[in-house]
């Protein structure tokens, strides 16, 4: 029995060294096989490298304000006995707007040009019998400061009553109404907005390192989302002499013409500013960089042999030097050749010299200037 049993135990231990040597043989040969095939392709997205013109330029956010534009209110207060506007009208310089109550004031207006009247009847007495030389030089100079006094009064009077009429101080564009009929204005309440809307200001801020470049009179380009297909044309016509103490940044206005009055005040807007003539960059989609600590990069893909004579893509890393950004455009200085494929998508994948193969059905956005899109 124990004789059996030990050639049982022979013959088991015999199957399974063959199966166990037979599945180490079988993994030994497929990791050779694998490693004869090498590193299989990665599947990348490519560009070609090219120039393209690019205006240097400064972008900035600027706040939209008209040339001319003011909250109306009155300088006195009083009672609100008619509303001379329409809500939304142009008006003419000058036209009367609100008209406070004003009889009282009118009644002792009279009285005064009556106080006035006297005053100059009994001075024109005094001037000529002075001239007769019935009374002193003292009579009639008290006469004539008497007459003075009441013309004064009488104007102070007129004045008062005239601003009891609230005038358009420039024509414009008037806006939502903020009072009633009947309301007891108080001195200093706004009436409406009145907006001459020909032309607007647009001002923006720059650091100061940028004023070497900026002067009066240079063409600038504003773009808002309320167009976002229209470009409006305007120049730099103020670069304030002061630089924020705090902030570092300089205080510009550019002035724009605006014909159909498209630009309203408080306008959110993004500024271009021309700074000189083109000049040509290589550029590639901002994606085809990668940064680290030791610089930027890009892979570069070459087309070579293999050991059997077939075309071979393989992908190289390139030091670049970056300059300015576009949208999602990003310029070359230094490092990339015109002409050269950059990869555009699928970098975390390679490394020096892995073989890639070329997949353009899904590119990443090349625009210079994207548009947002509503969803």
């Amino acid at each position: 029995m124990f004789k059996r049993m030990l050639i049982m135990l022979i013959v088991v231990g015999v199957v399974l060294g063959g199966v166990f040597g037979f599945i180490e043989f079988k993994g030994s040969m497929i990791k050779q096989f694998m490693m004869s095939q090498g590193e299989p392709p990665k599947t990348v997205s490519v560009i070609s490298a090219h120039y393209e013109d690019w205006l240097p330029k400064l972008e900035a956010v600027s706040s939209l304000r008209a040339a001319q534009g003011v909250e109306l209110s009155s300088e006195v207060a009083g009672l609100v006995s008619a509303i001379l506007f329409k809500q939304g009208d142009t008006v003419a310089a000058n036209t009367p707007l609100v008209q406070l109550r004003a009889d009282d004031d009118i009644a002792k207006l009279n009285s005064l040009n009556a106080t006035a009247e006297l005053a100059r009847i009994t001075f024109r007495r005094s001037e000529a019998q002075f001239n007769a030389k019935a009374i002193s030089q003292q009579t009639m100079d008290i006469d004539k400061a008497n007459l003075n006094i009441a013309l004064a009064n009488a104007a102070a009077q007129q004045a008062l009553i005239d601003k009891k009429t609230i005038r358009a101080p420039f024509g414009g564009l008037i806006g939502v109404r903020a009072i009633d009929q009947g309301q007891f204005l108080a001195a200093g309440t706004t009436i409406a907005t009145l907006q001459n809307l020909d032309t607007v200001y647009a001002d923006f801020y720059l650091p100061q390192q940028y004023l070497a470049v900026l002067k009066t009179g240079q063409a600038i380009h504003l773009h808002t989302d309320t167009y976002p297909t229209q470009d409006f044309l305007g120049e730099i016509s103020v670069i304030d002499p002061k630089v924020n103490s705090s902030t570092r940044n300089a205080l510009i206005r550019a002035t724009l013409k605006n014909p159909g009055h498209r630009l309203v005040p408080g306008m959110y807007a993004k500024v271009q500013v021309i700074t000189g003539a083109a000049q040509p960059f290589i550029t590639v989609p901002r994606t085809a960089i990668s940064f680290n600590a030791f610089g930027a990069t890009v892979f570069v893909v070459e087309e070579g042999k293999d050991d059997k004579g077939q075309t071979k893509l393989t992908a190289h890393q390139a030091l670049v030097t970056t300059g300015e950004t576009r949208g999602d455009q990003i310029s070359i200085i230094k490092g990339v050749k015109d002409g050269e494929r950059i990869v555009t998508s699928g970098q975390i994948k390679l490394h020096n010299g892995t073989t890639v193969l070329i997949d353009n059905s899904q590119q990443p956005s090349n625009d210079p200037a994207p548009q947002p899109i509503d969803q």
